[in-house]
């Protein structure tokens, strides 16, 4: 219901919308508004900074077993997503490692491959081959997971060659393995490992040769031969090299950095190590002894003795047929040193053999004594066995730094050739310096390069270092919401706050009578301070208030209850 104002009165304001009305009935709305925003955008971005930081549970699992984790993740309450490209499971950092747990005790994940569960179910009837392949099968399973629990390896897979046992000797056939390697994105596997695995392996299967397990990774490298023994090379060895290395490097660092400083001096030792395994037997006789004390290993002794006419003898025939001849007496005389029946000392360790022979002057008898005597020998045996690691060269190189001044602030200088002496001998005695073994020394002074000189060109420039990049995006992340929140307050708080909490602008209220009284007042009312003028209007709305509701009472029933119900 409208109505008209009077006659002489001015014209009244247009209706406002409800809101407006509201908002003009109540100057704090807008503020409440406002500071309600506020505290709404505060708590989104609060609760948008407390988001969970989603981590890697597991990566390149398997369909069958991303669905079990899956089923369980979703049991367990545990909220999670998928990587791009759907190769890991993501979930919050901080419940990483207990649903992992939860995980491993409902045997998730479980790889693709099998173990020994495969006999925890034997079905009755199950034929011998069948038994034989579940067992091939859980054995290769769990060597895959025992070489999957190296740090370096992702996923392997075993294949195991077990021939069938033959009665026959030339039938037998050895076993034999092979292992295919799966490593992790950027990381790489020694031979030590290698040599580890292959040993594991060799260890697992019955009569299985190290020789005969092959290990290859998922390049299709070959990572181990079965000659890998002929070259020679050893990890072990390689590494014993590098001990010594570095145990004499720290012994020459040790004794020339009280006299130079810590940072003055640098040292290099190349070492040239045997390790060939030599055994060596050595066998030597000794000359001859006094046979008096040599000592006897065997004697032999034979005696022989005949009497009466020498018998018949000689070649039958004419000859042999004739009568003896007259016996002539002997002639005495003494026998040589060496005549025959005359005993000789004979050399230590030879046979002494001795004959004697004796016949008397009227009778045809004869006497002979044969003896040998076997005489030990004297030698010595010698088994020397000479281990591997011997030090057959050394090679060292030390750089020393000029000296600095006395006050720290003066030019640095070189070493005099007797502190250059004195440095080289005092390397020599850290080292063992042995002419002998070919050893070489070098002790050059130099000026060391500052810290920091030269790195320019090395390191890695400011927009490329990854740290660098992720602050950059956290200050710009940051910088955006505050951008946000500044915008929200210039462009539309501000101004709203503004257009509804400045004062009401003054009502038109003045009668043709005012009008004129107030044209003839005009120089009166510029000379006026503003505060004067302000009082005055507000007197004059109330006057304007007050006629109205005198003169129409309607007109100001319907203003206000259109302001109670909007």
């Amino acid at each position: 219901m409208s109505a008209t104002a009077p006659a002489g009165a001015a014209p009244t304001a247009p209706a406002l919308p409800p809101l407006m009305e509201r908002m003009r009935a109540q100057p704090k709305l807008p503020l409440i508004v406002g500071a309600a925003a506020l505290v709404a955008a505060a708590a989104a971005f609060m609760l948008w900074s407390r988001a969970p930081d989603y981590k890697v549970l597991y990566t390149n699992v398997s369909d069958r077993d991303g669905g079990a984790i899956i089923a369980s993740l979703t049991q367990m309450n545990v909220p999670y997503k998928f990587a791009e490209g759907g190769g890991a499971i993501l979930i919050a950092g901080d419940k990483v490692p207990e649903v992992r747990l939860k995980l491993a005790a409902q045997g998730l994940p479980k790889g693709g491959g099998v173990g020994f569960e495969l006999m925890d179910n034997q079905k009755f009837g199950t034929s011998q081959f069948a038994e034989q392949v579940n067992y091939q099968r859980g054995l290769e399973g769990e060597l895959a997971r025992s070489i999957e629990s190296i740090g370096t390896v992702e996923s392997a897979r075993v294949h195991l060659a077990l021939p069938k046992p033959s009665l026959f000797v030339r039938d037998q056939k050895k076993p034999s393995a092979s292992v295919v390697l799966s490593l992790h994105r950027g990381r790489s596997i020694d031979e030590g490992q290698v040599s580890a695995i292959v040993h594991m392996i060799s260890s697992s299967v019955p009569e299985l040769d190290a020789k005969s397990v092959t290990v290859v990774d998922q390049r299709g490298n070959l990572l181990s031969a079965a000659n890998a023994g002929a070259r020679g090379l050893d990890v072990s060895q390689l590494k014993y090299a590098q001990e010594i290395e570095q145990g004499y490097i720290r012994r020459i660092e040790a004794i020339l950095q009280p006299i130079v400083g810590a940072s003055n001096v640098r040292a290099q030792v190349a070492a040239d190590i045997d390790f060939s395994v030599v055994e060596r037997t050595d066998e030597k006789y000794s000359p001859n002894q006094d046979p008096r004390n040599a000592a006897i290993r065997s004697q032999q002794s034979s005696e022989s003795s005949q009497h009466g006419a020498t018998p018949p003898g000689g070649v039958p025939g004419a000859l042999s047929n004739q009568p003896p001849v007259n016996p002539s007496a002997p002639i005495t005389a003494p026998r040589p040193p060496n005549a025959p029946g005359t005993a000789a000392t004979p050399p230590a360790g030879a046979s002494a053999t001795t004959t004697a022979t004796t016949t008397a002057p009227g009778a045809p008898s004869s006497l002979r004594k044969d003896t040998t005597t076997n005489y030990e020998l004297d030698r010595s045996i010698r088994h020397v066995q000479q281990g591997a690691g011997a030090i057959k060269r050394l090679s060292v190189a030390v750089v020393v730094n000029n000296r600095e001044g006395a006050d720290g602030k003066a030019a640095a200088r070189a070493l005099t050739p007797p502190e250059i002496e004195q440095i080289r001998n005092l390397v020599k005695e850290a080292m063992g310096y042995s002419q002998e073994r070919g050893d070489s020394l070098n002790v050059v002074n130099s000026a060391f390069a500052r810290e920091g000189q030269g790195e320019e060109t090395r390191d890695v420039p400011v927009w490329r270092d990854p740290e660098n990049i992720e602050l950059a995006k956290t200050i710009g992340q940051y910088l955006l919401y505050a951008a946000l929140a500044l915008f929200a307050w210039f462009a539309v708080l501000r101004p709203l706050l503004r257009k509804h909490l400045a004062p009401p602008a003054p009502a038109v209220a003045a009668a043709p009578a005012q009008a004129a009284a107030s044209d003839t007042d005009d120089g009166d009312l510029s000379q006026q301070s503003a505060r004067q003028r302000e009082l005055e209007r507000q007197k004059a709305d109330l006057d304007y208030a007050h006629q109205t509701a005198d003169s129409d009472p309607r007109l100001v029933a319907t203003l206000i209850k259109h302001w109670m119900n909007p």
